[in-house]
């Protein structure tokens, strides 16, 4: 079924992104939806409204709502981190230019927000507040990332809500709102939140962990990038917890220095990493609040049978690669 979503959402992208004029402006937006990618959050709309009860084609718009908002913080993400690849493809940034990437990205923002109004107005009043709300935090968690980078006393906790605000929040809304269209209880809603707030926990860390550790051939980004970009992430903290005095000397020397593509920088970090125990422990973390989305799951008023598409939903994104 899960196939079945993410098909019925592709001809629907399809469908409703096209060029138009200017063609500067919407190239670069056919550009960056084209590219793939795993389509993790329009799947978990569908799926969500589909196990309330209702059509999952009702949540095709707040699918597509999500699916171009994430991809317009992908841009102006890639701009900041002067990234040369997104999903093995040359950035939006790099095949056009800056000023493009912004002014398309600013595009896909208000036309998120358009994409909502299918709905009628209660719900999508309660739509939009929800997207607004975490549209907010998106850019709060963009910004602390930013500000760790010239902080050298970041901790494990302000790490932890980072990360979920720049991505756990986006998961748990695409969730609620699927349930806001099957115009479910605020608690139910909520508890799908609480669902997707945990997921998203699990994948924001093993996407850190794959940007160290994945295969180039199948991550889709630039192996080491986190590393070469010395970003504080969950491994790099909690190696400098658990690595012992001269390990932990070489980390920080590591992390002052500013380094293109430098492999065996990355390689040095990645066995700190392993040395530390902190790729285990990001390993164990994963786990953890992967479990704890599941237990939440078990309280939700839905069929067994699309508790088990959820559950699946969880444990492929625990163990993939990509």
């Amino acid at each position: 079924m899960l196939a079945v979503y993410k098909t019925t959402f592709e001809d629907y992208l399809k469908e409703k992104v096209g060029v138009r004029e200017p063609k500067n402006l919407y190239q670069p937006i056919e550009y960056i939806l084209s590219l793939g990618g795993k389509k993790l959050r329009p799947v978990l709309a569908l799926l969500s409204a589909d196990a309330f009860g209702i059509d999952y084609k009702k949540a095709l718009d707040v699918a597509l709502a999500i699916e171009v908002f994430h991809n317009f913080t992908l841009i102006h993400d890639d701009i900041m981190d002067d990234a040369p690849l997104r999903r093995g493809k040359i950035t939006v940034h790099e095949k056009w230019d800056v000023n493009t990437g912004i002014l398309s990205g600013d595009a896909m923002l208000i036309l998120a927000y358009q994409y909502l109004e299918s709905y009628e107005p209660t719900v999508f009043k309660k739509l939009t507040q929800l997207f607004s709300k975490t549209g907010i935090e998106v850019c709060e968690g963009q910004q602390l990332d930013i500000d760790f980078e010239t902080r050298d006393n970041v901790s494990i906790d302000e790490y932890m809500q980072m990360i979920t605000l720049k991505t756990s929040v986006l998961v748990a809304s695409t969730l609620k709102m699927g349930a806001i269209i099957a115009e479910v209880s605020e608690g139910e809603a909520q508890k799908m939140y609480d669902f997707g707030l945990n997921l998203g926990i699990a994948f924001q860390l093993q996407d850190d962990y794959l940007d160290a550790f994945g295969d180039p051939k199948t991550f889709g980004k630039q192996v080491g990038g986190d590393i070469i970009e010395n970003k504080k992430t969950y491994l790099f903290l909690t190696a400098l917890e658990k690595c012992n005095s001269s390990e932990k000397k070489r980390l920080l020397e590591l992390f002052s220095l500013k380094l293109d593509e430098n492999q065996q920088k990355i390689e040095e970090v990645k066995t700190i990493f392993n040395s530390s125990t902190a790729s285990e422990g990001t390993r164990f973390l994963i786990k953890k609040y992967t479990q704890q989305a599941f237990e939440i799951l078990e309280t939700i008023l839905i069929s067994d049978n699309k508790k088990q598409l959820l559950r699946d939903f969880g444990e492929n994104l625990m163990n993939r690669n990509v």
